[in-house]
């Protein structure tokens, strides 16, 4: 490899405004090592109430050292700084927009459009490698895993995401199929990744839009332990090697109804085919809809908070094979 002889790191705030007034920011940090070599992205905060992998992106951020680093380290720390100071799940605030239902986005499009824009031409293709963390939004319970997609379009990569995603710290492993033409829009932001030919996968840990330490940590120490993989970073883990389990890619039990979601089960619970979960109540605690499970399998993520709306994701269960 040819040298880099001047490690930096580059601290940058981009800004985005469309045609209905609206503007908003995107802080971008670049950390170049003491060598060429792989290029690491990481994107946290795409929905901005997913607080574990901010605030994890956030302690990376203060700790990684330049001059111990081989390629280049790309942080998007807070990708969507609307519904992060808005406190808002899913949606930016700004122009109302799920900045991760628009991939590969629009250049003359409102500011999440065109964030997903810069994202699809500026970041994705200077990565070899993408890792998208999200966790529990602040309505939403979650198991913690890892994911990628089985795109057959790009096996070398795909073989990586799944060797990446086994070697990341994460006891739960999920690949999800990918059925996606070329022509179709991804829609998500590690599906843009993968798409493109890159080596993608996405983490997922934390949950109930609060800062849980051990959240924080398992997102920390993906990250790490990727680095060291990639040969980038050298990262002695002090937790050892991981044991991990695959899980099959999950159904998911929507609500029909808007009302008030009442269930006693926790994510991580394991269901039975056929089994009550809960119900929903209208505003006078009459009972409307009672919610039963589709398969048997283990909880991956669920509704943890009773407000609910129609076609609200209520459950997402691995199924057993």
């Amino acid at each position: 490899m040819r040298l880099n002889t001047r490690p930096s790191i580059s601290k940058l705030t981009l800004t985005f405004k469309d045609s209905f007034n609206h503007n908003t920011t995107l802080p971008l940090l670049i950390v170049k090592g003491k060598k060429e070599g792989n290029v690491l992205t990481i994107t946290a905060g795409v929905h901005g109430a997913e607080l574990a992998p901010i605030i994890a992106t956030q302690e990376l951020i203060k700790e990684i050292d330049p001059s111990k680093l081989n390629g280049t380290l790309i942080i998007l720390p807070i990708t969507n700084m609307g519904a992060f100071y808005g406190y808002t799940p899913f949606i930016n605030p700004i122009d109302k927009r799920n900045i991760n239902r628009l991939f590969p986005g629009r250049e003359d499009g409102t500011v999440s459009e065109k964030i997903a824009h810069f994202i699809s031409t500026k970041i994705i293709p200077l990565s070899d490698v993408f890792i998208d963390a999200h966790s529990g939004d602040s309505n939403e319970d979650l198991l913690p895993f890892v994911c990628f997609y089985e795109n057959k379009n790009f096996p070398k990569q795909t073989k990586m995401a799944r060797q990446l995603s086994q070697i990341s710290g994460f006891s739960k492993v999920i690949s999800y199929p990918y059925t996606l033409k070329n022509d179709q829009p991804a829609k998500f932001v590690f599906k843009q990744a993968s798409q493109k030919g890159k080596v993608a996968l996405s983490f997922e840990s934390g949950k109930l839009g609060y800062v849980q330490k051990e959240a924080v940590e398992t997102n920390k120490r993906g990250f790490y332990r990727i680095l060291d993989e990639l040969g980038m970073y050298t990262y002695d883990d002090p937790l050892g090697e991981p044991n991990f389990k695959y899980l099959n890619s999950p159904i998911y039990i929507d609500s029909k109804s808007r009302g008030i979601f009442y269930t006693k089960y926790e994510a991580g619970d394991h269901v039975s085919n056929g089994e009550k979960l809960g119900y929903i109540t209208n505003e006078f605690g009459d009972i409307i809809e009672n919610v039963y499970s589709t398969t048997s399998g283990i909880i991956i993520y669920m509704k943890g908070v009773p407000p609910t709306n129609i076609d609200d994701t209520l459950f997402s269960i691995s199924p057993n094979k």
